[in-house]
């Protein structure tokens, strides 16, 4: 019989805020992870710190704000009206303190209320505030949240504003690095919201003088947009409208007091249905919706009142309303397009008669295809229920909570072996396994009906759930997982032609990544390293001398089940896939996957011989 645990007053314990941010960091940040993923936490750290500067520059203060990262180490620094300087400890390392519950000093903020650089203090091994007010600074340091050091108010010359500067602590956040594209893409989102601001990277200065205009400008290449792009401003709304030439589904860039709200929500809802109710109205034609919007590229900003977010991070907005005495967001929004949408229409008829142009082929193309589709769905239902392809985990079998959905991750995988082995290695909560059926085929060029006809794309497609849009994508992390050699070199190439042939914006959006695995295992009795490259290799054995076993890994399915956790676990290391935007994703794909050229044997010569001299003996 099981020994009975006992339960008395000295199991109950209260936990201080830095102890619960540090023991719970997950409901503070969302995931935390290596910074290989743009909604990992070391992101979220920094972007709860400029969310406070952002602030201040909404207020009219400071425009101007100047970042510095190297190696781990971050530093923030705005020009704003500085933090009250008998405050500046509290506000830093006291739950539920700060400015922004009084409405009148910030409206429509971004920040967390009394939240954001609590958690950041909390998750640092060091952190360091500085105020300036009225020619007088104050300073303090915590070490994971402790208080070390408290200086006293004193004189200085100092431009006015609030330092803030944290290493996000590496027991925490494992094997973190800070991405500068990454880091490059959440201020573009901060510049193209606050047109005015400036906001210094490194050296490298952001600024936009046409705000979400200059968005769809900066992600589309100007030969892809079918029109010119549409941008109207309201009082607390700005919309910024166009259609792909190329790509298929639709695509949206969303945000509330400036957070950009990446799983959509309530006000991404209204746009789509209010873009809909327009179009329909203008022609006088009750298109499909999925025709409207097809290929439809926006970016759609509003300011509420006392915003809610389905999750603390912030990412899908709940708030059903603008505010107390406005109207609800969908009808503020649906008003909004209506009018503005319309009257553009009227004034511009070129526009209008390409749009037209292209709802009408759309709607041929959906009608070409409705057998195949109704077909394909009912194959890919038809395998789901009989589980050949997807090994689903639990946040999407009802037994997780939703807002797991962050972490989720499906992986591609290829070979019964190498996929067992993922399958039996998993975490079951939030890792789902695909497997494919020997190399994908060479989707370049080809029309989307290729995704219903071709087995592993019509399946891979809905396991996604991609084939309108990637509101509901159901995985947050796509990761290809395949052998380190030139045949899985050539499957992640096809998996990747094949995304960004039909779903370029999963890539854009930072949702698709490359799995690396070790090549050698080297260990003696004691200890065991696995190692990525030759000269971790070399590395591992020094450390590990005299002689000891070492092993090449030739694939995926020589690993077992037993070292595979280590691989796609706390440990995982990704590489997340990125376009180049200099070049179009036409004339990539033609690069790369067309017909082959001298060009390309050319850069092949170059540029992969170092890369297949890691992965061969």
């Amino acid at each position: 019989m099981a020994k009975e645990t006992q339960y008395t007053e000295d199991n109950i314990r209260s936990l201080d805020w830095k102890e619960h941010i540090r023991m719970r960091p997950g409901m503070y940040i969302g995931k935390l992870g290596d910074g290989s993923s743009p909604d990992d936490g070391i992101y979220i750290l920094l972007k709860e710190v400029i969310d406070n500067c952002i602030d201040e520059f909404v207020m009219g203060a400071g425009k101007t704000i100047e970042i510095r990262i190297k190696d781990k180490e971050v530093h923030v620094r705005d020009y704003g009206r500085g933090i009250p300087l008998g405050k500046v400890i509290d506000v830093v390392s006291k739950m539920n303190t700060g400015g922004k519950y009084d409405s009148r000093a910030f409206k429509k903020s971004v920040g967390l209320n009394g939240v954001g650089t609590k958690a950041v203090n909390a998750l640092s091994t060091s952190f360091r505030v500085e105020s300036v007010r009225d020619q007088q600074i104050k300073a303090a340091a915590f070490a994971h949240g402790e208080l070390v050091e408290d200086l006293p108010v004193e004189d200085t010359s100092r431009r006015k504003g609030t330092k803030v500067s944290f290493v996000p602590d590496p027991e925490i956040f494992k094997n973190y690095k800070y991405r500068s594209e990454y880091v490059a893409k959440m201020l573009k989102n901060y510049v193209y919201l606050n047109p005015g601001l400036t906001i210094d990277f490194n050296g490298e200065k952001y600024h936009s003088a046409n705000g979400l205009k200059d968005l769809l400008e900066d992600n589309m290449n100007n030969e892809d947009m079918l029109y010119p792009i549409i941008h109207l401003r309201g009082d607390d709304i700005e919309v910024a409208i166009t259609h792909s030439k190329t790509q298929y589904s639709e695509e949206y860039h969303s945000f509330v007091n400036g957070q950009n709200t990446t799983q959509g929500g309530t006000h991404q809802a209204a746009f789509r249905e209010a873009i809909v109710k327009t179009v329909r109205e203008f022609y006088g034609k009750n298109y499909d919706a999925s025709d409207i919007r097809k290929s439809i590229v926006a970016a759609i900003s509003v300011k509420v009142m006392e915003p809610v977010f389905e999750s603390q991070t912030k990412t899908k907005l709940g708030s059903t309303e603008m505010g107390e005495g406005l109207p609800t967001v969908r009808t503020y929004i649906n008003d909004f397009v209506k009018t503005q949408v319309d009257n553009f229409l009227h004034k511009n008829p070129e526009t209008s008669e390409k749009l037209q142009r292209k709802i009408m082929q759309a709607e041929r193309e959906r009608k070409e295809l409705s057998g195949i589709r109704k077909l394909a769905k009912e194959r890919a239902k038809k395998a789901s229920l009989h589980n050949k392809k997807l090994r689903d985990c639990r946040v999407h079998l009802g037994d997780l909570k939703k807002d797991r959905r962050l972490e989720s991750t499906l992986f591609i995988t290829e070979g019964d072996s190498a996929s067992g082995s993922i399958t039996k290695s998993r975490d079951v909560n939030t890792q789902a396994v695909f497997s494919l059926r020997g190399k994908p085929l060479n989707s370049y060029g080809m029309s989307k009906k290729i995704v219903y006809e071709n087995e592993e794309f019509n399946l891979l497609q809905a396991a996604l759930n991609i084939e309108e849009s990637l509101e509901d994508l159901r995985y947050n992390n796509i990761v290809i997982a395949t052998d380190a050699d030139v045949d899985g070199m050539h499957i992640r190439l096809l998996l990747i032609t094949f995304f960004l042939q039909f779903f370029p914006e999963l890539i854009k959006e930072g949702h698709l990544y490359i799995l690396q695995t070790p090549l050698f295992r080297v260990r003696n009795k004691k200890e065991t390293i696995y190692c990525y490259s030759e000269q971790e290799r070399i590395d591992a054995i020094e450390k590990l001398k005299p002689k000891p076993e070492i092993t090449r890994f030739k694939g995926l399915g020589e690993i077992s089940p037993d070292e595979f956790q280590h691989f796609i676990g706390n440990d995982i290391r990704l590489d997340p896939v990125m376009l180049d935007k200099a070049m179009s994703i036409e004339n990539l794909l033609r690069f790369y996957m067309g017909k082959n050229t001298p060009d390309r044997q050319e850069f092949i010569i170059n540029n992969l011989k170092v890369e297949l001299d890691r992965v061969e003996d």
